[in-house]
Parts: structure tokens; sequence; C-alpha cells
């Protein structure tokens, strides 16, 4: 392959006026020898090729991912690549406000819910190190001042991963909040969260931010990713960082989506290699909004959720996002104890251990499922410790 060629024809791409449209690309090599050579060659040539100075590299997976003009697929330089369209996804919540009962606090109901107060004396989740692909976090928010390590601003690495949209913040203080003084618990709240920041202020991400979010997690030897977001369409690229992940044995837990679809969910949730959580109301009951069916590994709180927010106060949340959490923090309470558990062993654990869900009737009944379950934090490490 011509290497150089290749990044020339990289570099006009990137420098062209983008009148007619830009999107970014991800270019997989084939072999791993393909691409340590085009890298030599990158490394080389950006000194005199200023547009490949924006070129980045996912290093677990074999890809450059750089801006270029929409239509144009490299041309004859496939040759031992694959080049695939970067897609726009978009976070898992719906309505988001301040709630009037504000302080409902220490302890959500969610929290109360999966019983994670109960696993409290054996295990609050220390030590165990959550990458949260999101929008960031509140770093000033009283509740996660023990919560947040150190993360990733992939929109602009100069930054620390603050969050602009309140998402994230939210996530995290599900997930692990650790304000026993006036503010909120999380389910394990001495766990520790590593922010990585791939959606701007709208909630928005491309594809190729969360593959590098999900290596940067990888690389800094995370024990759960979260990643409360999805979008309709497959991805190659994404499927095989997803991969590389659940073979270095780090657990993701992923959101089913809010379409309240029967019998589809979203990526990448449907991917095996994820444990993928569909939302649950006080009573039990999937929520209206929540994606679900045969994809769906577990069930988690996920209606009118409260929880941190940026500059410091708290916000109801909805969706899938929220119940993702939930099951994220549950599993921190148990690999505290067993960390030698694999993702594989863990999802059984959840669905095996999860509390019966209450189906509705056309009636207006309700049944109790034998299929499909509610996590429960405490029954998950009791099960898991034996």
């Amino acid at each position: 392959m011509d290497y150089p060629g290749f990044l020339q024809r990289l570099h006009e791409g990137i420098s062209e006026p983008s009148g007619s449209g830009r999107h970014k690309q991800i270019i997989t090599f084939d072999k791993p020898h393909q691409y340590r050579e085009c890298l030599s060659y990158l490394r080389k040539l950006k000194p005199e090729l200023a547009g490949l100075r924006q070129v980045q590299s996912a290093r677990l997976i074999r890809a450059l991912i750089a801006p270029f003009p929409a239509g144009d697929r490299l041309g004859k330089y496939h040759n031992g690549v694959t080049v695939e369209e970067d897609t726009r996804m978009k976070i898992h919540a719906e309505t988001a406000h301040i709630p009037k009962a504000e302080r409902n606090l220490p302890m959500p109901w969610g929290v109360k819910q999966v019983r994670a107060y109960k696993a409290w004396p054996s295990s609050t989740g220390n030590r165990i190190r959550i990458g949260v692909i999101d929008t960031g976090a509140d770093f000033q928010h009283p509740d996660l001042r023990h919560s947040l390590g150190r993360g990733i601003n992939l929109l602009n690495r100069t930054m620390l991963p603050y969050d602009d949209n309140g998402h994230g913040t939210h996530i995290a203080g599900t997930i692990a909040a650790s304000n026993y003084d006036g503010g909120m618990v999380g389910v394990a709240p001495r766990a520790l969260i590593h922010p990585v920041k791939a959606f701007d202020y709208n909630g928005a991400a491309y594809v190729s931010d969360i593959i590098l979010g999900i290596d940067w997690c990888v690389l800094n030897r995370v024990d759960i990713i979260n990643m409360s977001f999805g979008m309709k369409s497959r991805s190659k690229a994404l499927l095989d960082m997803v991969n590389k992940a659940y073979h270095n044995g780090i657990v993701i837990v992923a959101s089913s989506g809010n379409e309240g679809k029967r019998r589809s969910i979203d990526y990448p949730a449907r991917y095996s290699q994820t444990i993928s959580v569909g939302a649950t109301d006080k009573y039990r009951r999937i929520a209206p909004f929540s994606n679900r069916g045969q994809f769906v590994d577990v069930y988690a709180p996920g209606e009118k959720i409260i929880s941190s927010w940026i500059h410091g106060r708290y916000h109801e949340m909805s969706g899938t996002s929220m119940a993702t959490s939930h099951v994220t923090g549950s599993i921190a309470l148990l690999l505290s104890l067993r960390p030698e558990l694999g993702p594989a062993e863990i999802k059984a654990l959840l669905k095996r251990t999860a509390t019966p869900l209450r189906l509705r009737k056309s009636n207006g009944r309700s049944s109790i499922s034998t299929k499909l379950g509610e996590v429960d934090a405490f029954r998950l490490m009791q099960e898991g410790t034996k």
C-alpha cells in the first residue's frame, strides 16, 4: 500500500473547503503491520502536512479517525482498509426538570428499590473504577466531591471533562454520590467515576468519540463502562472496540433506548458483549418509554429519578439512561468483593438474581413475569459472593 500517497490524499481531503459538508470517517486497517506502517508515516508527515494533525488514532482496533468531505470514500486506497462513515448518537434520557420535592434525599427511590443499602455493610463499591462515557461531570458538586477521578475530555483535550449538559452528572450521582450530610447517596458510594466527555452540550456525540472513549477506558484499566446512549444503526468499528473491552475483562453496561419498542433495542446495547438495560417504574413495571424484548438482559429504576445536576443542583429525569446507572452501581458493589468475575459471569448473575417484574395486562390487571427481572443489588452481591 502506498502510505505516503494515502496520507497525502487524507491531508488534501481534510484541507478542502467544507462547503459540500464534512463528516468524520473511521479508517480501520485489516492487518496490524499495515496500521503500524501507516502510523509511522503519519508521525513523519505531520510536521509538513498540517491537515494530518487532525487525524486521531484508536490503537486497539487499528483505526484512524479523520474529518473528510462527505461522499468521498478515499477511492483506490480501499485495499487493505475499511472506511466507515461516522454517525451521530444521542443520550437516552427524556424530560429533565427541577422537581418540586427537590430534596427528596439522601436516598432516591431507585437506590432503595434495588436494595443497595442492604449491601453497604459488606460493600460500598470501594476502589471499583467506572468509566462513564457521557457529557462529563460537575467536579464542584458537593455530592460528587469524593466520587470523581481523572477522566478525559474528547471534545477538547486541553480541558477537564466538565459537564455542560447535566446528563453525565445525573448518571454519576446515581452510581456513586456520597454526600451523607444533606445530599444524596448513590448505589455504590465508594466507587470512583472517571468521566469521559464524548457528548456535547446538546447530548450528541459521534461514534468515533465513543470509540476513543472506550479506548481510553481500556488503556486506563477501568472495571466497568457505563454507556447511557444509543443509535439505531450498527457500527463495525464500535463493535470491534466493544469486543476489545470485553476481552480485557471490562463489564459494559448499556441502555436499551426510549422509543417503547417491543422487539428491538438500540446499539451498542444490542451487542451481546454488553449488559443491556431497560427501565422500570416504582411498581416494578416496565416504563412505557422503555425499549424491551429479547435483547434486554435486565431492568432497573428509570422513571422520575432524582439525582445530581450541574451547578450543584438536583434534577429529575426519566430514561433507560437512569436505569443503566443503577445496574452499573450494583455491579460495582459485587466487583469490590469479587474482582475476578468476568463480564459473562456477571451478566448471568444479574439475570439469576433479578426481582420478577409486574406485567400490565389488557384488562388493567397485572401479572408477575418469570423471565423478566429488575436488578437486586443485595441479592446480586449475596449470590455472587457464595
